[in-house]
């Protein structure tokens, strides 16, 4: 799934602007060169691919398909030591064209400024996320709308027992997993929250879809809440202004929390009310990132 963005100006091209401006309004200013045909030709030469990560494929005998992850290694892991190890981000819709890029530039943005420990950034690829990321629904609506849904269990399996061993193995890893989902991806990480706590110690929850089933999931939600007793669990719960059904769920899942979660689980829930279902990721991550995740800045 894309979520929208607003485009913004990087800093670096709005300084580029303001210098050709300035230089564009010089008196004597040289005339510039005319491009010919060997000019070009020897650009085009010279462009390389921009390498931002690793892609791996990784075949599931659980799900019975090829799997694609794609890696983002922090700055300096190449040079690192051997001991160096490094928290593992899990980004559900990982794919190349949904959200990996965008949250693996998240973690590097705030590595320049130490705001974030470094860690690797593991984006899930999909095929069929409306199978992968729900729970079996009988409802007639439900089947309507997602017809091949009802995949959440073997995926989940999937996670435990091949995609993070595959990475332990490939990568040197600290014992700190963090999963990131968004909409029916929130829908997922809550369930994982609920029934395999174990399998994560940070659980970033954008925009769940908790309707799924008619609210099925929030069933057991208080007694899976009441037994996170005493893990050291960090949960975060973000929501936009996405009508009153998630909102009435989302209220739901809070009041669960503000009653039986206890120490030393942290959770936090922030609104989002100038963004919508589209929007929301980016703000949503970032603040989440300072929460679970901040560091004093070195000076």
């Amino acid at each position: 799934m894309q979520h929208g963005t607003l485009a913004r100006p990087t800093r670096f091209a709005a300084t580029a602007f303001l210098l050709g401006s300035l230089m564009a309004c010089g008196q004597g200013e040289a005339p510039r060169p005319t491009s010919t045909a060997a000019d070009a030709a020897s650009s085009t030469q010279a462009v390389q691919p921009f390498v931002f990560g690793e892609v791996h494929t990784l075949h599931s005998t659980i799900l019975g398909q090829d799997r694609v992850l794609n890696v983002y290694l922090p700055d300096g892991y190449a040079t690192d030591t051997a001991a160096s190890t490094y928290p593992v981000i899990y980004v559900l819709d990982g794919s190349a064209n949904e959200d990996f890029p965008h949250i693996a530039g998240l973690a590097q943005f705030m590595n320049m400024y130490d705001l974030l420990p470094k860690s690797i950034v593991v984006g899930i690829a999909n095929i069929d996320r409306r199978h992968d990321f729900t729970h079996p629904s009988t409802l007639k609506e439900d089947l309507e709308i997602l017809p091949t849904s009802g995949g959440s269990a073997a995926f989940i399996r999937f996670l435990a027992e091949e995609v993070q061993p595959f990475v332990d193995k490939q990568y040197r890893t600290a014992p700190t997993r963090a999963i990131i989902g968004q909409s029916l991806g929130g829908l997922l990480a809550t369930e994982i929250l609920f029934t395999r706590p174990e399998l994560f110690e940070q659980y970033i929850i954008v925009s769940p879809s908790l309707w799924w089933g008619k609210g099925a999931l929030m069933a057991t939600a208080q007694e899976r809440v009441a037994g996170l007793k005493g893990m050291d669990k960090k949960v975060y719960l973000a929501l936009g202004t996405e009508g009153d059904e998630m909102q009435q769920y989302m209220d739901q899942l809070v009041g669960i929390f503000q009653k039986e979660a206890q120490p030393p689980l942290t959770w936090w829930h922030v609104p989002f009310p100038d963004e919508n279902h589209a929007t929301i990721l980016h703000r949503s991550v970032y603040k989440a990132f300072e929460l679970i995740n901040w560091k004093e800045p070195q000076k």
